[in-house]
């Protein structure tokens, strides 16, 4: 199977980057040291290629509508330009999808940031709900053909300043910029950039988008500067210390949202109507969504560990699991009991062995500081 390449991959190879395949991408999953490239992000700045995401522009009159049955998250709550939303979208059954962003950027106007390994799936099954609600909108993904866009993540304490220095007309609009707003800058150098102060690591930061041919160009820039290239491996740990579900991993089309933390991104408060909501109200949430720090040596957490609760015969299960650079711990995200309490000691199963560990709150690491301990 040949695997799909973003605009990046040369310069990926250029830098001698390890390339993997990453559900059917060519994606760096390091550059060298990935503990260097996790702490240039928590300490500095680092950069990652998310290019094989999907942007999806959804145009039309009736798209506000379309998307209140759409996402399980209200769309009503962006009611500025620029605003943008973190949702799920979920089937008939209540479960998940994908989960996205959207940006609202005009009424007739809305864009969509879909994960890479749904996009087709996602892009599908919108055309199919625009057919079935004779919505009459336009919806055109961006990643490929003539008018495709590239994504760059530059994420870290400094990733602000190293934008602004390199895309200088990138300040103006995004200087007073709250997170998850989005603006655009026509650059002399790169032409027109999204800049949306949103990001996947717990840390500050603009993801760009730009004209997949002034991509590569922008990555080069951007490495001149000092902003550090970072691969799947160090976006991985950092994801995973900021509490941060993956799709595929954490939640998928099995999972019911709830009981995977997403219960903040759900609105069931409302009247509004969306695909899923009377399945998710007939569920309610069936387990906690929950970090763990191993207490005990002998081993890493890592997914589909199990995990049991003393005095239960019920028992969770690791979702995602690592060795936190940041912290000098492993660490897990995992899905237990209802009443499992934060404070509480759980046990995973780790080869022949059970090891202790604590019930935490998410995230584990913001804005470079240690939350759970």
């Amino acid at each position: 199977m040949t695997l799909k390449a973003t605009p990046l991959n040369n310069a990926h190879r250029a830098a001698g980057a390890r390339m993997v395949d990453f559900g059917g991408w060519d994606m760096p999953v390091n550059y060298g040291s990935q503990i260097e490239e996790h702490h240039a992000v928590r300490t500095d700045v680092g950069m990652f290629d998310v290019a094989h995401m999907c942007v999806v522009d959804i145009k039309g009159d009736n798209v506000r509508t379309f998307l209140r049955g759409l996402l399980a998250n209200n769309v009503d709550k962006l009611q500025v330009s620029g605003k943008a939303l973190y949702s799920c979208m979920l089937n008939p059954q209540g479960f998940v999808i994908d989960d996205l962003i959207v940006y609202f950027i005009n009424e007739s106007w809305f864009r969509l940031v879909v994960n890479a390994g749904t996009a087709e799936k996602d892009v599908a099954w919108m055309q199919q709900q625009n057919s079935a609600t004779n919505s009459g909108l336009t919806i055109t993904q961006r990643r490929d053909g003539a008018n495709a866009m590239a994504l760059i993540a530059v994420q870290g304490p400094n990733a602000r300043t190293k934008v602004w220095q390199v895309i200088p007309e990138s300040q103006a609009v995004s200087a007073e910029m709250k997170p998850f707003n989005v603006a655009f800058a026509q650059s002399a150098t790169f032409g027109e950039a999204m800049i949306a102060r949103t990001g996947y690591t717990g840390e500050d930061g603009f993801e760009i988008g730009v004209a997949a041919e002034q991509a590569e160009a922008l990555w080069n820039a951007l490495a001149a500067a000092g902003v550090k290239p970072a691969g799947l491996g160090a976006r991985d740990t950092l994801r995973l210390e900021a509490g941060m579900n993956l799709y595929g991993q954490d939640m998928d089309e099995t999972v019911n949202p709830l009981d995977a933390g997403l219960a903040w991104t759900i609105d069931l408060v409302s009247e509004r109507d969306f695909i899923g909501k009377a399945a998710l109200q007939a569920m309610g949430q069936n387990a906690q969504f929950v970090g763990l720090i191993l207490r005990e040596k002998g081993g890493v957490l890592r997914a589909h560990q199990k995990v049991i609760v003393a005095g239960t015969e019920a028992t969770g299960e690791i979702t995602s699991g690592t060795f936190s650079p940041t912290m000098q711990q492993a660490i897990a995200l995992a899905r237990v009991p209802n009443g499992v309490a934060v404070g509480d000691t759980v046990h995973v199963e780790i080869r022949d062995k059970k090891l202790a560990a604590s019930v935490v709150k998410l995230p584990f690491v913001r804005n470079g500081k240690i939350l759970a301990v």
